[in-house]
């Protein structure tokens, strides 16, 4: 009876803990008043008076949708880069195989901001000559953060590769047919849940990255929600407090939505492989 009183508490404590934030954010939200002093968690006069100023007074949408289609493209793009090199790295022996993997590894132990001055020299050159991949560009980013999350995402997809009886690529080869048809028919949809659960990581980091962001996309037209809804905050800070906080809710809509797509594929790839015994 004790066990079930303190595991029923100690799951109350959790829920609570992460709950109460969201709860706090949404009231601050709804708060007519929109600051944070006066946000509190049962708000009076609650009402829609932030998101009709954010929407009115801001860029918010072209944030918006900047965000998601950044995101969305990493995510697709770094998947499909690591998924193919994972592949290489697993079920090949070549020269440099091991010095490649050693040095992936090693870079992601390096933080991302020590990169951004020599970056930044970079794409300001880049700039110069081919507009559509430099600052102020989505391309530009997108091409930054797929370099970022290749490495790692590299070696968990390998991890999952390598758990993949490698007979079965054998036998497609012995039918006559290529390592790329073996790797697209057979690999790729047994790695189903390592694939979407990569592509969700890599939406989530990007979706919220902050830094990068704010140092090559600097033009209203161009930032993503994280650069923008920082700035609600860098000038007066408790006067958009509640702006902010509107912003950071729908900011959750297409984490949900991506997690909720990629679900069926999580619990198909697991599944996929039962067998009664």
């Amino acid at each position: 009876m004790r066990g079930m009183v303190v595991r029923h508490a100690a799951a109350i404590a959790v829920t609570a803990f992460a709950v109460l934030p969201i709860v706090f954010v949404l009231s601050a939200a709804l708060d007519p008043i929109g600051t944070l002093n006066s946000a509190t968690l049962v708000p009076r006069g609650a009402g829609l008076g932030n998101a009709v100023k954010l929407f009115t007074t801001t860029p918010f949408w072209t944030w918006y949708r900047n965000s998601v289609v950044v995101s969305a493209l990493t995510a697709v793009l770094s998947v499909a880069v690591a998924a193919l090199a994972a592949y290489a790295f697993s079920r090949f022996r070549f020269a440099g195989r091991r010095a490649g993997l050693a040095s992936l590894l090693v870079i992601q132990a390096f933080p991302q901001f020590l990169a951004i001055v020599p970056l930044y020299v970079i794409f300001s050159t880049i700039s110069d000559n081919w507009p559509e991949f430099g600052l102020n560009s989505v391309w530009g980013v997108v091409l930054l953060y797929i370099g970022g999350q290749v490495g790692v995402n590299t070696w968990l997809i390998k991890g999952f590769f390598d758990s993949i009886p490698r007979e079965l690529d054998d036998a497609m080869l012995i039918d006559g047919c290529s390592h790329t048809q073996a790797f697209r028919r057979v690999v790729l949809p047994l790695a189903a849940p390592v694939l979407a659960i990569s592509g969700l990581l890599v939406f989530i980091a990007t979706i919220n990255e902050f830094l990068i962001a704010s140092v090559f996309l600097t033009g209203d037209d161009a930032r993503t929600l994280a650069v923008g809804l920082f700035g609600l905050l860098a000038d007066q800070r408790n006067a958009n407090f509640g702006m902010f906080a509107v912003g950071t809710l729908l900011t959750a809509i297409p984490t949900v939505a991506v997690f909720q797509f990629l679900q069926r594929y999580i619990v198909h790839g697991l599944t996929a492989g039962a067998v009664k015994g």
